[in-house]
């Protein structure tokens, strides 16, 4: 079995908000009485994308368990290498594979500089067919990006999802030991499926998407943050329980 923690969408900008709405979720992870196997962080971790941002997120995502990241698209690529992975800055994208508990993490970059939406490019495409071909048969995997590749019913992420999903969805189906995709970007807990895999949005820490028929204002800043927590069963099974952080 595999327990995840799964957070998106900080957008720390030096804030006193939003540091506290961060910190609180990290102090909730960190005194667990059962520490979780990882902490996954799909994008929007800056606001800016400024290495000051970054240096302050590298601070409040310390922890004792590994801290699993990947961009979105508030993030710029040179700052988040530079200030929070100590890489040399480069503009390429950022993928990376972890194997946590048995289970083969790909955190992938599906963003277009400068631009809401996302895509998954070529090299990106590329490199997760080659981590997956690499793994032997019976190690599960996770994939984890920003931008979610379906409708969630909402104008604005949708008007900012991932463009041509069926090239994933053409991927996926050479590779069965994909147990799920995993998302953040919209700013609310949602399930649905994709490539006939669950697909989970993690909520955002900054503030709670509205859907249309809630009323109001789209970004309602008064909930609570919130989290994922992910379970990987031995059996391949997905079960995901979300919480807020008061």
């Amino acid at each position: 079995m595999t327990l995840l923690a799964h957070i998106s969408d900080l957008h720390l900008d030096g804030s006193e908000r939003a540091t506290r709405r961060a910190t609180r979720v990290m102090d909730h992870l960190r005194a667990l009485p059962h520490p979780v196997d990882a902490l996954l962080v799909t994008g929007d971790i800056a606001d800016h994308g400024e290495e000051a941002e970054y240096e302050e997120a590298a601070r409040i995502l310390s922890a004792p368990f590994p801290v699993l990241t990947c961009p979105g698209n508030h993030d710029a690529r040179p700052a988040y290498r530079k200030a929070l992975l100590a890489e040399a800055p480069d503009h390429g994208p950022v993928n990376q594979v972890h194997h946590i508990a048995g289970t083969a993490i790909l955190m992938c970059d599906s963003t277009i500089p400068g631009r809401d939406e996302g895509r998954l490019d070529a090299e990106t495409l590329a490199w997760i067919d080659t981590t997956l071909t690499a793994l032997p048969q019976d190690t599960p995997a996770l994939i984890a990006f920003h931008q979610p590749p379906v409708e969630l019913h909402h104008p604005l992420p949708d008007s900012g999802m991932l463009q041509e999903p069926g090239r994933l969805a053409d991927l996926l189906d050479a590779h069965p030991q994909v147990a799920a995709v995993l998302t953040g970007h919209a700013h609310t807990a949602a399930a649905s499926t994709f490539a006939a895999r669950p697909l989970i949005v993690a909520p955002a820490i900054t503030w709670t998407l509205r859907m249309p028929w809630e009323g109001g204002p789209a970004a309602d800043r008064d909930q609570p943050p919130g989290l994922a927590f992910h379970i990987l069963s031995d059996d391949g099974r997905l079960t995901t329980h979300y919480r807020v952080v008061l």
